[in-house]
């Protein structure tokens, strides 16, 4: 196995989360829907506002990365939901599955040989796909674990 190849396989698992820390799948799976847009008392963020914060982020990034005509949104306000709790009981599932389905595709674009993960990406300043896949990957884990410990606080956790 060629060191480039070795690389693209461990960003690709670091996206996932599997080694050291929680999951996505397993931080936001059996999240109660009362609970979902609940602040415990002296924090920034509800499980909602976490969870739609890593869609939305992730996204740009992925945007970022594919996208020649990418504009960056509006800092901080495009990057956090507008409420503290899902807007209908479908958003909790659809913002789930919407950043799922991201992650898998930055793993594919990640995991495409075509890809230098060196290069400079074209419409960037300097960032190269290797930053933004350590900066996804970095970020997400971050916030996952803000996730579990509110989930600790509002006693949801397993």
């Amino acid at each position: 196995m060629e060191q480039s190849d070795l690389l693209r396989e461990q960003l690709v698992k670091l996206l996932g989360w599997h080694g050291a820390h929680v999951n996505f799948d397993d931080a936001v799976e059996g999240v109660p829907p009362q609970m979902q847009g609940v602040r415990p008392d002296g924090l920034s963020h509800s499980l909602w506002e976490l969870l739609e914060h890593l869609r939305i982020t992730q996204r740009d990034i992925l945007d970022f990365c594919r996208d020649p005509a990418y504009a960056a949104p509006k800092w901080p306000d495009d990057y956090w939901p507008k409420s503290t709790a899902p807007p209908t009981p479908e958003s909790w599932p659809e913002s789930v599955t919407a950043f799922r389905a991201d992650r898998d595709a930055l793993a594919w674009l990640i995991a495409d040989p075509t890809v230098d993960l060196y290069a400079k990406i074209p419409h960037g300043e300097g960032q190269t796909y290797l930053r933004e896949a350590v900066l996804v990957a970095d970020h997400s884990a971050y916030h996952l674990g803000e996730f579990v410990a509110v989930r600790r606080l509002l006693g949801v956790w397993k």
